[in-house]
């Protein structure tokens, strides 16, 4: 039950305020009969008597028409009600007519005689104050109150605070060039024709929710110097803000654009909320400055969306938004956010400065997001304004988050991935790549362990490497930590990454780009402790060590020339005899002559005793090494150790050869 407080002398009148605060109007009256129409909930019972606002959850409702929701055991009638004239009072009707009483009389200004509408109207001045809600205007009857409230000098309408609730509009209601001193509030009005506030001036609150607009809204250069609310309005044919300002909070959550809507080269200088709002026709927003956040959450555009050319302070939010036409978004904002938006058609995403969050967006046709390296040019070929974002420090594009997208109908071109987060990308070996595309790097310094030097090769790393290599206990300077949100991601999750990406670059023909992400692919697969067994983790390691997984040329050759040398100072030491051996022929001749038997053999190599290093023994060492690099005999005589030495050297050596090699024509490889 609400509380009850007589205001003024009314005659069978009374107004109160519910728990919530909100003001509402009661006719007391004996019958016990309630009444609604679709914007005004009026009507009288013999518990609360009769009163007049927006639909609400009046305490004496029993009966509901189809399709209304139940009312709320708490009551909360809508602010600012009214007393209504209640003209034209039938048994069917007892409320009659809904217009707020003229002060000093009993009807509403619709239903005033002539003689007292004229003194009305005459006694009015610029500025007044006026609330005419419930009210019914015609075009004339809406001409002589602006007229009556216009201001000789500037020749426009002046108006102060200004209550047209749940009014109704039967013509056009032209309030071009008004300017509205105090609030202007146009709750649940009905325009049944074309609405104009074209450079209209608003210096209070506005208040536009659930209006319903069934002609062109036309707001063009209009200025709002405080909050407006068009929170759950409809706007039936076109609207235009083109040229308007808002310098206050701006709320169109909920509004339904079932024509045209354009918002060119209009300022927001507070946030501006389109949360569920609908755009059923095109929707252009080229040259829209918005110096704070943009808000599109669950907002829905049916055809085509222009958004842009425009420029954003703060940051632009379509998380959960769907776009079913084709959509060109050219943004120079702080931030993109587009988690779970749904793109049913081609899309283009051209952006400037912006971080982007696409984390779990579904794209089901070809979308592109490429960064502009100059700044757009509008239609009429003047360059965006980019002022708030001077203090920005640089103009590129960098993507957060892939995380749950089906990457296969997706472009990035010219795109800092060096923080995006990759895990959980559905069909990332499909993602197209194109131009300069950076991702992060590993530390770059040498570090210093205890008992070793600890150095990374150059290379390309995903954040989530950096994120894993952080959280380690042995984690070296240099490795980035998580971010808020982005979750733990190790070796065995990465490995697909990598190996994702490498055939994506593969398929773009492009080698070298796909084997630095091969060797990321080892390196998780060598770190990995679940699903790489512990031999093969030992390949790994080795082939890790010798070559970089053959990619490091520099690595393989080190070890080559390593291995020629120990077998150079091996063969000086050990495997050549200290002369070459000799032949020597033995037979025995028969006492009475006849043929001579010989048999022809070299004596044992012998190890020198001394002198083994010298310049001699080293050409010669040099010559066995090199040819058992290229996997040929020398041809030199060696001793039994010497033997062996080159038997192991000519299996190793050109191994290490051949995956130099190999590092080398994976790097030059096209």
């Amino acid at each position: 039950m609400p509380s009850i407080a007589l205001r003024g002398a009314v005659p069978e009148a009374l107004t109160g305020k519910d728990r919530g605060g909100e003001v509402f109007s009661w006719l007391v009256s004996p019958r016990g009969r309630f009444d609604f129409d679709h914007h005004n909930a009026c009507g009288v019972d013999r518990e609360h008597g009769a009163y007049c606002g927006e639909v609400g959850n009046h305490p004496g409702v029993r009966n509901r028409p189809s399709g209304m929701s139940h009312p709320s055991p708490e009551p909360s009638l809508t602010s600012l009600s009214w007393v209504p004239c209640g003209h034209g009072t039938t048994p069917e009707d007892p409320v009659g007519c809904r217009g707020a009483q003229v002060p000093g009389h009993t009807a509403c200004l619709a239903h005033l005689g002539d003689p007292e509408r004229d003194a009305y109207l005459y006694s009015l001045t610029p500025g007044a104050a006026i609330d005419h809600s419930g009210t019914t205007f015609t075009e004339p009857l809406l001409d002589a109150l602006l007229n009556a409230l216009r201001d000789p000098t500037t020749g426009y309408p002046r108006l102060g605070d200004a209550r047209f609730i749940s009014t109704t509009f039967q013509g056009d209601a032209e309030f071009d060039f008004a300017s509205f001193q105090g609030e202007a509030v146009f709750r649940s009005a009905i325009f049944k024709g074309d609405a104009v506030f074209g450079a209209a001036t608003f210096q209070g609150v506005v208040g536009f929710r659930s209006a319903t607009f069934r002609g062109d809204a036309v707001f063009e250069a209009a200025a709002f110097e405080r909050d407006a609310e068009f929170r759950v309005a409809t706007f039936r044919s076109d609207a235009r803000f083109s040229g308007a300002t808002f310098r206050g909070g701006t709320w169109f959550t909920g509004t339904t654009f079932q024509g045209n809507v354009e918002f060119v080269r209009t300022a927001f200088e507070g946030g501006a909320q389109y949360e569920g709002a609908t755009f059923r026709g095109d929707a252009e927003f080229e040259a829209a400055a918005f110096q704070g956040d943009a808000s599109f959450i669950k907002a829905v555009f049916d055809r085509a969306a222009s958004l842009g050319p425009l420029v954003c302070a703060g940051r632009v939010m379509l998380s959960g938004a769907v776009f079913s036409g084709p959509v060109n978004l050219s943004l120079a904002a702080r931030r993109l956010e587009c988690r779970r938006t749904r793109w049913s058609s081609t899309a283009e995403i051209r952006l400037r400065y912006a971080t982007v969050d696409f984390a779990h967006a579904v794209f089901e046709y070809p979308l592109t997001i490429a960064a502009e390296a100059e700044p757009f040019v509008l239609s009429y070929g003047q360059p965006l304004a980019e002022q708030t974002l001077a203090a920005t420090p640089d103009d590129g594009v960098r993507v957060a988050s892939l995380r749950g997208v089906d990457a296969a109908h997706l472009v990035l071109a010219d795109i800092d991935l060096s923080g995006c987060l990759f895990a959980g990308t559905v069909h990332l070996d499909q993602i197209r790549l194109e131009g300069t595309c950076s991702f992060d790097r590993v530390p770059p310094r040498t570090h210093g362990r205890r008992w070793y030097l600890l150095r990374f090769t150059a290379r390309r790393a995903l954040a989530e490497e950096h994120h894993w290599r952080a959280s380690r206990d042995a984690a070296v300077r240099g490795w980035n930590v998580a971010v808020l949100g982005a979750g733990h991601i190790g070796p065995a999750q990465l490995a697909p990454v990598y190996r994702a990406l490498r055939k994506a670059f593969e398929d773009g023909k492009d080698e070298p780009g796909a084997a630095v992400f091969y060797y990321g692919e080892m390196e998780m697969r060598r770190h990995d402790h679940t699903g790489t067994t512990r031999a093969e983790r030992g390949l790994l390691r080795g082939y890790w060590l010798l070559s970089g997984y053959g990619l490091r040329a520099s690595r393989a050759l080190g070890w080559l020339a390593a291995a020629m040398l120990v077998t150079i100072l091996l063969l000086m030491g050990f495997g050549l005899p200290k002369d070459s051996p000799k032949q020597e022929a033995t037979g025995t001749v028969p006492p009475a002559g006849g043929k001579v038997t010989f048999e022809i053999g070299k004596t044992d190599p012998q190890n020198p005793t001394a002198d083994r290093y010298t310049g001699e023994r080293f050409d010669k060492a040099l010559n066995v090494t090199l040819n058992s690099v290229v996997f040929r005999s020398s041809g030199q005589d060696l001793t039994t150790a010497g033997t062996y030495i080159e038997m192991v050297s000519r299996v190793t050596e050109p191994v290490l050869l051949g995956l130099a090699a190999l590092a080398v024509r994976n790097r030059v490889k096209r």
